[in-house]
């Protein structure tokens, strides 16, 4: 089944939810029918079920009825094929085909007997034929049905589960913490890729290396020139010749690379459009309590933090009379810096538009330049020393650092993908050259634990100290642009105020995509002003111990603080609450910067939202503020606690939402 017929079925389960009930049996029935079940993609659709039931789109205890009734009466059929045909299946299509498909389930039932009922329902590749199988082995139905039963409601439960808790915390992770949990969901996806790649790339080179040096050399021989040099670089019997080859590798594979992007920026074709697109949606998952982190992580290339930590190695090695190494060393960075100085005064690579009034921002990335080297050559430097696999570490911590600091620079809007890209593979194409020359000069061994310690105490000792003092600042200098359209004010009040001005807030989620409802010209404090007269309160947005006390148990309304939102990657200016009649509820209205200033006098015009929440807590432990529907009700009342400010109530033309205007009344058209 292709995507779209996939994502197609799935959005009439949601819309009919009740008739849904079939489709869901079907769902199962099929993929319990021998043969048939190979075909149907149960375990994305029934995962694709459990989500709609945790969005309250479909009933729960239904959709686990219909779902283990289907896969029952799936499994029954095939036990009756099975039990009526016998080993003439053997002989039929397709098993006379794909003999193999049968005798794996066989195996699985002879040895496992009634529990292999259960355990082939979580094995793809004999799933429809286990049953069909007891029925050739003349299981009896007395206790082939309790089994069979047990089965599909354990099967069902389980494959809508993952699901059900997928839907359900969709809402509360999207009114919790919104895009934050995008930028974490990343840097997690990001850390498993890395430690997966480095470590397979590992075990798989280990296994293979041996053939590749020998292969390498025989081409080698042949070639009428490098046939000269390969011996001095790739010897057999040479410990270090595998690593020399892989260095040999990814010099040439980072040397393509840095060039290929190097001959795109030079020809006047950056940033491209992939630059643009990835800078646009990095602004897009902005958030108040992601940016902390990211301004912390955006610190790990900075000379700060560097400069420390290959002071103290290179000491350390010196010390230890290591000087070769200690040389080395001391070049990788010395060299990198020298590099980046160059091709950033020789190419001029427009800025982003976060770092306009930024000094110092040069193609390729001086910072994600320099990190590469340093911690991808003190990997190199270290890893020889330790045994078997634990070689592979330092290769990972290295790349973890380098991935998270790119990513971190990319989303405080610091540098295109095209910088971040090209640091890397010029760090990448240094090092390798460097490493080749390191590890054939390099004979001598050295205590690899107290470098080691050295180098990452400094890294994480000043990271935390200058990241902690500089977060601020970095995130004050990378503040989200926001381009501005000119607006007469007297056209936005009498006629064309929907031009120009989003209609919703922008979160992924529809949920919390809040219309924005109200637009307010001129200061704040007069608005703030009439609202605390009318008994609205300033508010406060809780940070990082306010998302950490959504996990308590205990909390009260009370003591719940509600969490910031962004809208086009900034944070609220102004946010007031007003205590509902009922506890546990509140009304809250949000201003944001809006991309229109008024004219003349580039007088500002802000947007935002007025809500209701509700204190909510779900799973028994989780406690959030919901914001619940009906915004439309809350806007006279506003408009009437704001009679000290002009203002018109009027709908937009394309969806009908109402929108309050306001404005001072002694401003001068």
């Amino acid at each position: 089944m292709d995507s779209a017929r996939l994502e197609a079925l799935v959005n009439w389960i949601g819309q009919n939810p009740i008739a849904a009930g079939l489709v869901i049996f079907l769902i199962a029935f099929g993929d319990a029918l021998v043969i048939v079940g190979v075909a149907i993609p149960a375990v994305p659709l029934l995962f694709a079920v459990g989500t709609l039931v945790g969005l309250g789109h479909v009933d729960g205890t239904y959709a686990l009825v219909c779902a283990t009734l289907g896969a029952f009466f799936g499994d029954g059929v095939s036990y009756w094929v099975g039990h009526r045909y016998g080993p003439q299946l053997r002989q039929r299509w397709p098993f006379h085909k794909h003999p193999q498909w049968l005798e794996r389930g066989e195996i699985t039932f002879r040895r496992h007997g009634m529990k292999s009922i259960v355990m082939a329902r979580y094995v793809g590749a004999i799933r429809p034929f286990v049953p069909a199988i007891a029925g050739m082995l003349k299981m009896k139905l007395r206790q082939y049905v309790p089994a069979s039963a047990m089965a599909a409601l354990i099967w069902s439960a389980t494959f809508l589960a993952p699901g059900w808790v997928f839907g359900t915390s969709l809402d509360l992770v999207s009114a919790v913490a919104g895009r934050l949990a995008v930028v974490i969901a990343v840097v997690l996806v990001l850390v498993a890729l890395i430690w997966a790649t480095v470590f397979y790339v590992w075990r798989w080179l280990g296994a293979h290396t041996t053939g590749m040096i020998e292969r390498a050399l025989a081409w080698s021989h042949r070639h009428p020139v490098l046939g000269r040099y390969s011996e001095a670089l790739i010897d057999p019997n040479r410990p270090e010749s595998a690593s020399l080859l892989l260095l040999g590798v990814v010099l040439v594979a980072a040397g393509w690379g840095f060039f290929h992007i190097l001959i795109s920026v030079g020809g006047g074709s950056a940033p491209s459009q992939l630059d643009l697109t990835v800078h646009q949606a990095m602004f897009g998952l902005r958030n108040p309590l992601a940016d902390i982190p990211m301004a912390l992580l955006a610190t790990l290339g900075d000379a700060v933090v560097l400069t420390p930590a290959v002071l103290g190695v290179f000491a350390w090695l010196w010390w230890r009379r290591r000087r070769i190494a200690a040389w080395h060393w001391l070049a990788a960075p010395a060299f990198a810096l020298f590099l980046t100085w160059i091709l950033g005064y020789v190419l001029d690579m427009p800025k982003p538009p976060a770092a306009t009034a930024v000094a110092g921002f040069s193609f390729p990335s001086a910072t994600v330049t320099m990190a590469t080297v340093v911690y991808g050559f003190f990997a190199v430097l270290i890893a020889r020393e330790l045994p078997g696999r634990r070689r592979a570490w330092p290769y990972v911590v290295a790349s973890l650092a380098v991935t998270l600091l790119g990513f971190a620079r990319l989303y405080l809007g610091a540098h295109w993908l095209s910088d971040v890209l090209a640091g890397i593979l010029l760090g990448l194409l240094w090092i390798a050259a460097l490493g080749i020359a390191y590890r054939r000069r390099m004979v001598r061994s050295f205590w690899v634990r107290p470098t080691a310690t050295i180098f990452f105490v400094a890294i994480i000792g000043m990271t935390a100290w200058h990241g902690s003092r500089s977060a601020d600042a970095l995130l004050a200098r990378f503040d989200p642009p926001l381009m501005q359209t000119p607006l007469s004010a007297d056209t936005w009040w009498r006629q064309d105020w929907q031009q120009g001005m989003p209609a919703r807030r922008n979160e992924m989620h529809g949920r919390d995509a809040w219309a924005l409802n109200v637009q307010l010209a001129g200061p704040l404090d007069s608005l703030r002003a009439r609202l605390l007269l009318s008994g609205w309160e300033n508010y406060r947005t809780g940070g990082w111990t306010g998302l950490l006390q959504t996990m308590d148990k205990n909390i009260t309304a009370e003591k719940l603080p509600v969490l910031p939102a962004t809208h086009l990657g900034r944070e609220e200016v102004l946010v007031m609450v007003r205590q509902g009649d009922t506890p546990g509820r509140m009304q809250v209205i949000r201003l944001w910067a809006s991309p229109v200033v008024l004219q003349p006098g580039n007088e500002p015009l802000w947007i935002g939202t007025v809500k209701e929440l509700k204190f909510t807590r779900r799973l028994d432990f989780f406690s959030y503020w919901q914001a619940q529907p009906g915004e439309d009700a809350l806007l006279e009342p506003l408009q009437r606690d704001l009679r000290g400010l002009d203002s018109a109530l009027e709908a937009r033309s394309d969806d009908g939402q109402r929108v309050l205007r306001l404005r001072s009344r002694d401003r001068v058209d």
